[in-house]
């Protein structure tokens, strides 16, 4: 799976999942916050969690999402034209190490997103043979079971507006990855939490898009 430029995530983009982790629903501009290109593996490979996952843990949780692939290189982008800039849409998987999110560096989510294998992405489906990304079914299963299912049409700020906003100022690299958010029933917020362990099968599924399967190892 080839390393995109930059990896730009977007939190609390759904209001279920807001709520369901305790906070307040994202208003005015989104949260953006970053992973490591080096995360990334293609449908197939394993997520492996690292020795460093195992202090603190369990705590090592899925999110299925969208990914939108930035066709070229691109600044100040209007939204009216932003979806001309999308090369296509992928099934993604912004795999959290919560520990290392919530606690382990200093408020910051980078590195409890960023370890090798956090961040699946399956192939590629061009732009054109998707539509409108806001009519698109999300759905993410653990051993088979259904743990996520949502429409794209809840995100809070859409596609349009994500690329548009993030292109204020800062060029997108052709190739940039945007991960817009993840709706409710991740694995911490459940009652008991439930985390991946080795052995667990992943697999995020998204209408006209595809997926991205993934087994969970240890290392």
């Amino acid at each position: 799976m080839p390393r995109p430029p930059a990896i730009l995530c977007i939190g609390r983009n759904y209001a279920d999942h807001a709520a369901e982790m305790g906070a307040v629903a994202q208003r005015g501009h989104p949260m953006v916050f970053l992973k490591n290109p080096a995360s990334v593996v293609g449908d197939g490979e394993a997520i492996r969690i690292p020795a460093i996952c195992r202090d603190h843990g369990p705590q090592v949780d899925w999110e299925g999402e969208l990914a939108v692939v930035i066709g070229r290189d691109c600044r100040d982008v209007p939204e009216s034209k932003a979806l001309e800039v999308v090369a296509g849409y992928a099934a993604a998987n912004d795999v959290s190490a919560r520990w290392w999110q919530k606690e382990g560096s200093g408020g910051q989510f980078c590195r409890g997103k960023s370890f090798d294998t956090f961040c699946p992405l399956g192939p590629v489906k061009p732009a054109k043979d998707v539509g409108d990304p806001q009519a698109l079914t999300l759905t993410t299963r653990l051993n088979g079971e259904i743990v996520q299912q949502a429409s794209t049409s809840l995100m809070l700020f859409s596609v349009a507006t994500l690329v548009s906003e993030l292109s204020r100022g800062m060029t997108l690299l052709a190739g940039t990855v945007i991960l817009t958010g993840t709706p409710s029933g991740v694995g911490s917020a459940r009652k008991p939490p439930r985390f991946l362990v080795a052995g667990d099968r992943i697999e995020v599924e998204i209408e006209k898009v595809g997926r991205v399967g993934n087994v969970v190892e240890e290392e």
